[in-house]
């Protein structure tokens, strides 16, 4: 059965409005995940996306408001055992908030969190910030009290049994100089040493300098993942995964973001509203079928995160990814 074949197909999940592009009929979506270990956990980047109506969500949600609503059905939907929760990037979620999708969820749903940037970010780029700290350091970059405060004690309290992965996502840091990798290393260090230890951390970089062995290294030594990322300027997944050493924690993480070389910007005007595939990627859906096989072969954990971007549609991106692992197909 090819991409386009399964994509035709009436009668996919939900009976709500009909998509653009199906996705293949309930039955079989389970009948790829029952084929699939259950180490492997796939999710999409968020999950509030009206486009999705006839896909993942049985019908159309109003806007705004209907968080909790989407996730309570994204959690049945068959594929799915992970989610995203990408919002926290730019603010900690309300311990209300938190409460309320933690009633959501089934139990022991694990979700992957980004943290707050006002952690990761280094320099202010004037953005959310005034525009007269455009340029200057972030006082909070690295603060272990910050995340302790701010992000995990309320995320222990109210989210404790959704409690996955943490991310933190360091955006392109430019203007460090030669020894930049092993500087970031470092104070990557200090920081991952004064974390409890309970809770699983993963580190995002947009830097390819920084894919060093001594950042591995660090990673390693406090059993936290390299994020396996798809983005515009770092290598391709599976060019992350051949570094030796890249799997540095007994869990692994991935986000397929972008296509590496496209900014988003231009995935957002182009792919939306995210209903059907509109660049398929085999590339990235081998890389990820490789992942859910380490994660199979060795024991461990995998969250694989998929973003509407990469393909044009995140749950599509998704079944064919499983069709391919369960029927060992290669696209």
């Amino acid at each position: 059965m090819t991409q386009l074949e399964f994509e035709g197909q009436a009668g996919g999940w939900g009976d709500g409005p009909t998509p653009a592009s199906p996705l293949p009929p309930t039955e079989q979506l389970e009948a790829w995940r029952e084929r699939i270990s259950p180490f492997v956990h796939f999710g999409t980047s968020t999950w509030t996306y009206p486009g999705w109506a006839g896909l993942v969500y049985s019908r159309r949600y109003p806007e705004p408001g209907a968080s909790a609503g989407m996730l309570a059905e994204y959690a049945k939907f068959p594929l799915f055992s992970t989610v995203g929760i990408d919002s926290s990037f730019y603010g900690p979620p309300h311990p209300k908030t938190l409460e309320t999708w933690a009633r959501a969820l089934p139990d022991g749903f694990r979700c992957v969190s980004k943290v707050w940037d006002r952690i990761t970010v280094h320099t202010f780029a004037g953005k959310r910030e005034p525009k007269s700290a455009a340029g200057k350091a972030n006082p909070d970059f690295l603060n272990p009290n910050l995340f302790l405060a701010e992000v995990y004690e309320p995320y222990r309290r109210h989210f404790g049994d959704h409690m996955g992965p943490f991310v933190f996502e360091f955006q392109t840091i430019a203007g460090w100089g030669m020894r930049a990798a092993a500087e970031f290393a470092g104070r990557l260090d200090e920081f991952l040493a004064l974390l409890p230890r309970e809770a699983r951390y993963a580190v995002e970089i947009r830097n390819e300098e920084f894919l060093s062995p001594g950042y591995l290294a660090v990673l390693r030594a406090h059993n936290v993942a390299h994020v396996f990322n798809s983005w515009t300027r770092m290598p391709p997944i599976g060019a992350q995964l051949d570094v030796d050493g890249a799997i540095t924690a007994d869990f692994i993480v991935a986000r397929a973001l972008l296509r590496p070389g496209r900014m988003y910007e231009q995935a957002v005007k182009a792919f939306a509203p995210y209903d059907r595939i509109r660049d398929p990627n085999p590339e990235l859906r081998q890389d990820l079928t490789r992942l859910a096989a380490t994660a199979a072969k060795l024991g461990i954990p995998a969250y694989l995160i998929v973003n509407n971007r990469a393909e044009g549609s995140a749950p599509h991106t998704i079944a064919a990814v499983a069709r391919q692992i369960a029927e060992g197909t290669r696209e």
